[in-house]
């Protein structure tokens, strides 16, 4: 069974670099728009750029979110499905090589099916 979910809050649908920012929309319930705004205030206020870690993880924190490193569970390789397998019940925000994706009760969100990534660090609130 295939625990994603087709997820693009992004007012054209268009499918740019803003996975970061649909994560995000989709953890927090919010539209691109919003959040989209928010983490270009929080980039202006640490000068560097929205898609910079420490810049959008800042904007998570303010929203209750912590981080954790992905625990493996001494697997070889540890991937998306394998996390919402472990993880049935709340909301991440998982930080991949190049990607970002929203995890909410066992399903990841996202524009395409990446389950077979291998997140690296989450966030939980």
């Amino acid at each position: 069974m295939s625990r994603w979910k087709q997820y693009n809050p992004n007012p054209i649908n268009a499918r740019v670099g803003d996975c970061t920012i649909r994560a995000i929309c989709k953890a927090l319930n919010s539209d691109w728009e919003t959040v989209f705004a928010g983490v270009m205030v929080k980039a202006c206020q640490l000068s560097d750029m929205p898609s910079a870690n420490h810049v959008w993880g800042a904007y998570l924190r303010e929203h209750g979110f912590h981080r954790n490193i992905v625990d493996d569970h001494g697997q070889y390789v540890y991937t998306v499905e394998d996390f919402c397998r472990d993880h049935p019940e709340g909301t991440y925000i998982l930080g991949i090589d190049g990607h970002v994706v929203c995890v909410q009760d066992g399903f990841y969100w996202d524009t395409w099916d990446s389950g077979q990534e291998i997140p690296v660090y989450y966030w939980e609130r």
